[in-house]
């Protein structure tokens, strides 16, 4: 199973708030900026296609740059009278949150490790204690000095060396996911003089303390296409590339095992894997293929002692569980070990000397499984709540009875326990703290099932304060992903709160393209079955005005990256039923993007939407593709963010989309824009940035309902 899935982040890049009055419309502001028209033909399978802002992906074009800082301009020209809105809304997120936090320790080769947040700082202060977590603290790297002088600031993983004594890390100030590695003498304090660019940012040490594995990137693509050998005191220009992934549809990576003896190459794409082992005693040796790839077959390894243990999907949809021996890793040695069951999805392990914890979703919802290796007995923990998300901790340490994992639900803050696996005994070691009056008794959840037009029964988590009727009066806010079978469980967030305690109801529909429901649920949501994905999002929208949640005057929807793309289509396809829209760093302008490899991920992606090269997929995407639908009809309020560094999808197809938006659709609502100059993908980093481009969205909607604190 790939593990690398593409779950993107959802950014809300503007830093202004709109209007509380609720009846602003276009017509009461100043005149939009009009981007040029300047039209650009492409021609493919006979057909031709006539994009008239093509030219706005010219990032260093300054008439580029000047439409997009117009477009901010406009923002906030619109929203200028919701500046204190803004401001209380960004006070009172921030007021939930518990400035000084810490983590819970694990323990990792002698040390306790943990992570802590100073009050008024915005990044994380990493530290460990040797032997007890009464030692003294080293704080080993802080963060916040690291991201001095930047406008953004992103730690890309810690590796430490066996002998404890240095610290490997990649930095991006640019937020385009190209990672310089460091390295740092943690008995001295000081740097080390070399530095790896153009990385993804993790990598592996060997067991010599000397030598390190790192993931090299293509810096046009983006794509991770190598993996090279670096030891410590010598020129990046005499490191060593051990690995290169030739198959453009390909990346790669590499990483230490838990247990500590070898380190991995995996190579993924949408529907296939492949993994090498080295043993990390021997760094200069050569790595040798576990399962050589194939069409169609996604593997997962663990390493315990002399075997490995292989999730894969080898004649199972749903995946099952295999092992083997090291000395013989190929298929044809596998013996199964959890069969295949097409009502659960085998999702991935965690080994211990003694028992095996098993992470599985059944009917929508996640499961830990524990098995006693020795009695042959197992059990699932029971989390006592209709809709959840659960995952297996931080579990460092091999002879143990205690798992470490972590929960949550849309009213169970974020919570870290200890399970004794023999006894069954929990101990709750944190639930994340919400400072305030919240009371998880005030808050009501539901899960639904939605029949979607073909029979499919759709999953959909509800949250809202108690005491709410159902009778068509509540503002409601649907939100979903359905792509990459990235499954999307219901957890809490104190920000939501600030909806939850105005009159919202939240909901989170698990649409199809995610695989919440099984592998079937992805496959029936990509390729050529990828509108299942929008129409099941639009039957949710139907359910909850039919079953008295709210109107279509007071419906909401909201998505990022391909969740943005499921908000272009369904605005193409159902304008008349939301209220507003809020889609966030949007992918949708798929079909241009798509026949460009030269676009980052493009080539990797073809598995996920199809390859338009080929005329069926061709004519399937451009059925759909939000940018290229566009026509003149009504549009709902809307609401479009993007970063101009975005490397995911670049800001140029946001840009375009409000461009052509502007020019045909016969409305008067509001079109906003904003492209955040200084971000990417991800947003603004810092812990409290964030909640300012969160109270944007949140006003958006509260403007649109007349909601004024």
């Amino acid at each position: 199973m790939n593990q690398y899935l593409k779950i993107t982040g959802f950014v809300m890049s503007a830093s202004m708030i709109l209007s509380c009055n609720s009846n602003n419309t276009e017509q009461d502001q100043m005149n939009p900026p009009t981007a040029a028209i300047k039209p650009h033909e492409m021609t493919i399978h006979g057909h031709t296609r006539t994009d008239n802002y093509f030219w706005l992906k010219e990032r260093e074009n300054s008439e580029v740059i000047k439409y997009l800082e117009d477009e901010n301009a406009y923002t906030a020209d619109v929203l200028a009278d919701t500046k204190q809105f803004q401001e209380d809304l960004y006070k009172e997120m921030r007021g939930r949150i518990k400035e000084d936090d810490e983590s819970v320790p694990y323990k990792d080769n002698g040390y306790f490790y943990y992570t802590r947040y100073e009050e008024g700082k915005e990044y994380q202060l990493h530290c460990r204690r040797k032997g007890s977590m009464e030692a003294p603290e080293e704080v080993f790297i802080d963060e916040n000095k690291l991201a001095e002088g930047h406008d953004y600031f992103s730690l890309g993983g810690i590796e430490i060396s066996d002998d404890n004594k240095i610290a490997a890390f990649g930095i991006d100030t640019v937020s385009r996911r190209i990672y310089t590695v460091h390295f740092k003498n943690l008995e001295t304090g000081e740097m080390y003089a070399e530095t790896l660019p153009g990385s993804a940012g993790g990598g592996a040490w060997a067991a010599d303390n000397k030598t390190f594995f790192y993931i090299g990137k293509d810096l046009e693509t983006l794509r991770t296409d190598r993996i090279l050998r670096h030891e410590l005191g010598t020129e990046v220009a005499a490191d060593v590339e051990v690995f290169r992934e030739k198959d453009e549809t390909f990346s790669c990576y590499a990483w230490r095992t838990k247990s500590k003896g070898y380190i991995f190459i995996g190579s993924f794409q949408t529907v296939s894997s492949e993994y090498r082992m080295l043993d990390a005693t021997n760094p200069k040796g050569e790595f040798k293929v576990i399962q050589p790839r194939e069409r169609d077959h996604e593997y997962n390894v663990t390493h315990v002692e002399n075997k490995l243990y292989i999730v894969t999907n080898w004649e199972a949809q749903n995946f099952r569980l295999m092992e083997t021996t090291v000395d013989k890793p190929g298929k044809s040695n596998w013996k199964e070990v959890i069969a295949h069951r097409p009502e659960t999805l085998l999702e991935g392990i965690e080994v211990f000397k003694n028992f095996m914890v098993v992470n599985e979703r059944t009917n929508g919802l996640p499961q830990l499984r524990i098995m006693d290796q020795k009695s042959k007995q197992e059990h699932y923990l029971n989390f006592g709540e209709a809709a959840y998300t659960s995952y297996i901790g931080t579990n460092m340490d091999f002879d143990t009875e205690v798992l470490c994992y972590g929960y949550s639900s849309l009213t169970t803050p974020w919570s870290t326990l200890d399970y004794n696996m023999r006894t069954k005994e929990k101990a709750l070691l944190k639930e994340q703290p919400v400072i305030g009056d919240f009371d998880r008794n005030n808050y009501e959840t539901e899960r639904v099932m939605v029949t979607a037009a073909d029979g499919t029964q759709v999953p959909v988590s509800i949250v809202y304060r108690k005491g709410i009727k159902k009778d068509g009066t509540n503002p409601t806010l649907l939100y979903a992903y359905g792509s990459y079978g990235a499954s999307m469980d219901p957890y809490f967030s104190s920000v939501r709160l600030s909806l939850l305690d105005r009159g919202f109801v939240y909901a989170l529909a698990n649409i199809r393209g995610g695989q919440e429901m099984g592998r079937q649920w992805y496959d029936n949501g990509k390729l050529l079955n990828k509108r299942n994905t929008f129409t099941d999002f639009i039957d949710c929208g139907d359910y909850l005005i039919k079953n008295g949640y709210t109107t279509n005057e007071k419906l909401f929807a909201m998505g990022g990256s391909a969740g943005g793309l499921l908000m272009g289509a369904v605005v193409n396809m159902r304008p008349d039923l939301w209220k507003g829209v809020v889609a966030q760093v949007p992918f949708v302008d798929v079909i241009t993007t798509m026949l460009d490899e030269t676009i980052p991920l493009t080539t990797s992606e073809y598995d996920e939407w199809g390859n338009p090269n080929e005329k069926e997929y061709y004519d399937y995407i451009l059925s759909y593709s939000p940018y290229d639908n566009v026509s003149a009809q009504n549009y709902p309020n809307m609401l479009i963010t993007t970063g101009l560094h975005d490397s995911q999808v670049q800001y140029w197809e946001p840009a375009k989309w409000v461009a052509k938006l502007r020019t045909l659709k016969t409305d008067k609502n509001l079109l906003l824009l904003h492209t955040n100059m200084e971000a990417g993908h991800g947003g603004a980093s810092g812990r409290f940035e964030s909640l300012k481009e969160t109270a944007l969205e949140y006003a958006f909607m509260f403007k649109l309902m007349g909601i004024t604190k």
